[in-house]
């Protein structure tokens, strides 16, 4: 199925392409039970699919450090190895368990800036079936305002249904 999805034309209206790549998402994922590697499979389908996207990835809990998170399956340059609750919007994600929507990351306080050209983002709390946080899912872009609602709605719908 993931060869049939690299052959798909998405649609330019970003809600109806969110649709679509979740479609995908959900057919290439059918019966997988692995975490890493529904979170690599996420991660690859949703940055192929979005010019915006500059770093897509997970930073997943660690059970062995309490409160903080270690970078887990992700497209694009170096990112950080590891970031503590509370610290940077990845931290405020997973200190709060809400989504952080950041249409300026350097208007952030304590932004932490793992690649200098990012300049807005998005991080979504990901939380397992037994509704405990398992990770935060991060969306870098080079363009400052690259995320909104739309994107906040069809993130959370994805990996909700993808993890919970």
């Amino acid at each position: 199925m993931a060869e049939a999805f690299n052959d798909l034309i998405l649609s330019a209206d970003k809600a109806t392409r969110y649709a679509e790549v979740a479609e995908e998402i959900a057919s290439v994922l059918d019966g997988e039970p692995n975490v890493t590697a529904r979170m690599a499979t996420v991660a690859s389908m949703l940055a192929n699919s979005f010019d915006a996207y500059f770093w897509t990835g997970f930073y997943v809990v660690d059970p062995t450090k309490a409160r903080e998170l270690v970078v887990g399956p992700y497209q694009g340059t170096l990112g950080c190895l590891r970031i503590a609750y509370g610290r940077g919007v990845c931290g405020a994600a997973a200190a709060t368990g809400r989504t952080q929507l950041v249409p300026d990351v350097h208007a952030f306080p304590g932004h932490i800036a793992c690649d200098g050209r990012s300049q807005s983002e998005i991080v979504v709390p990901v939380f397992g079936p037994d509704g405990q946080l398992i990770a935060v899912f991060d969306v870098d872009s080079d363009q400052l305002a690259a995320f909104d609602e739309t994107d906040q709605h069809w993130l959370e719908t994805i990996l909700k249904k993808t993890f919970a």
